[in-house]
Formats: structure tokens, sequence, C-alpha cells
């Protein structure tokens, strides 16, 4: 049997809903040949990939693992057969918020004086690991603690934490700010691709609400409004600012690690190597 793309795209589908009827409605096929595509896909690997004993299907352990090569293989064929990368392969770049904050706009105006004929792709995508392990993007900026065997990382600085309230709040009204002056508040934190969880307060004096949101967007939202306050990095501040936002520095939270990323393994850009000499070389002239 010959595994062809579809294939691919049938067990991403499934494992990405959850269940074969949202999967072959979204693939516009019927349920049991989707169900067949499946069956073939895991009788040529020799594995079980997805388990059919409960009510919402579920990876296996070789599931899980074939999710990311499957969905890297898909994006290097879309990307290889996309006809407006055809002039030039572009280098992506992915964060799941703040980029490299003051650094972002003057790092892309470098690279483009020094590679004109590469396009730098600025892309936020919302996931703890920015798409880099899917093949969304081929470098990426990461915060916080990053233990995936799958990348290579390496340390470019370590961001002071800022708190963000309200604008015409009381809390505006201070220079700055500790944890337990956001204690008594209900706290935005962002599930999917965030770094602040209530472990960063003492066991005894932990905020009792919290608001939980899937993205930059919502979690700007939910503060604004003055549902919440939040906790975030120096970096926040210079690509979000917002009129009924204000930002504070936090004094005793510790910072947060930034980190630059790549897959492990064959690069997956021939310019990797000089983006991220250029990104060292500008936090060494900050």
């Amino acid at each position: 049997m010959t595994i062809e793309l579809r294939h691919l795209r049938a067990f991403l589908a499934i494992a990405e809903e959850s269940t074969v009827t949202r999967a072959a409605a979204r693939l516009r096929i019927g349920q049991p040949a989707l169900s067949r595509t499946l069956g073939r896909l895991e009788e040529h690997l020799g594995v079980r990939l997805v388990d059919r004993s409960t009510h919402h299907l579920e990876l296996t352990p070789a599931g899980r693992a074939f999710r990311d090569r499957a969905a890297t293989a898909l994006a290097a064929v879309d990307a290889a057969l996309d006809p407006g990368a055809l002039t030039a392969l572009p280098l992506r770049l992915g964060h799941p918020w703040a980029a490299l904050g003051a650094l972002t706009v003057p790092l892309l105006r470098r690279w483009d004086a020094a590679h004109p004929d590469i396009p730098l792709e600025l892309r936020r995508i919302d996931d703890r690991l920015a798409g880099l392990t899917r093949g969304q993007v081929d470098v990426a900026l990461l915060r916080g603690r990053v233990a995936d065997p799958r990348l290579v990382t390496e340390l470019l600085t370590e961001e002071p934490r800022m708190a963000a309230v309200p604008a015409d709040s009381d809390l505006a009204r201070r220079d700055a700010l500790t944890l337990a002056d956001l204690a008594d508040r209900p706290i935005a934190l962002n599930t999917v691709g965030g770094t602040t969880s209530l472990d960063l307060w003492p066991a005894e004096a932990r905020p009792t609400a919290t608001i939980e949101v899937a993205n930059t967007d919502e979690w700007l939202t939910a503060i604004a409004v003055g549902r919440a306050v939040g906790v975030t990095t120096e970096a926040t501040p210079r690509l979000h600012t917002h009129p009924a936002l204000a930002y504070r520095p936090l004094t005793d939270a510790p910072p947060v690690p930034l980190h630059l990323a790549r897959r492990r393994g064959p690069l997956s850009h021939p310019a990797i190597p000089s983006l991220i000499a250029l990104v060292h070389e500008m936090y060494a002239q900050r």
C-alpha cells in the first residue's frame, strides 16, 4: 500500500477534532470512508494511532508521536507547493506573544537590509511552542521553561515581569506593584501560550479567582475592561499598548527566560544560522 497525503490529512483531522464525525464533516467525506483511510494508515505503519474505546477518540502514544511528524511533513509539502513562495523561500520566525519586544522592529529592518532576497516572516501562533514542532515555523521565540527533547534552544535573556492592570484602577496609580497587590483580583491566565500560573504566588497567598483566555488579544481585553489583572514581561508593553490598560513593574516576581529555538536535526531553512547570529548580536548591543 502507498501512503498518500490524504492519509495524513485524514489522521490530523481526527486528531484535532477528536471525533470521526466532525473530522469527516471538516474533510467533506463520509464517516465510513474516513475510518477506512485511518485503518489503512495504521495497517501500513503497523501500530494503533487512535484509541477508539472511549466516546471521544484519543491518540495513543504512537499516535501522538506520529501527529507531529505528519504535521511537519504536510507543512513542508504545502510550503513547497505554494506558488507565491517560488521566488524566495521565506524564513519563518514564530512566537506565541510579544516576539522580541522593543527589538522586534529593529530586527526585521536589519534583516531586510542584510538579506533583501530572503523574506523574514514574523508569525504569532497561539501555541506554547509557536508551531515549531508542527513545522509551521523554522525558528521560534519561546518564553519560560522549554524542555522538549525535539528542540535545540539558546537562552537570549531573562525578562523582568510586569503587572498589567486596568488604567482606571487604583493599582494603576502606583509606580510599582507586588504579587500581593494582585492577589485579591481575578488573574487573566493565557492557558495556551502564556507563562503565568498560580504557582507564581506563595501557596498561602494565591489568588482565588482566575479568568482563562486562549490568546494575547483575549488577555488584553479581559484586563482593559476591568474583569482581571495580568502578569507578563517587559516585552509586552512594547508591542501591545491600550488606552484602557496600564503596565507597572512587578518587583517581587522572578524574571522569565526568553529562548531562541529550532527543531533538532537538519535545518529547515539555510538562513537559520544567519538569523540566530543576528538576534544574538542585537541582544549583545542593547
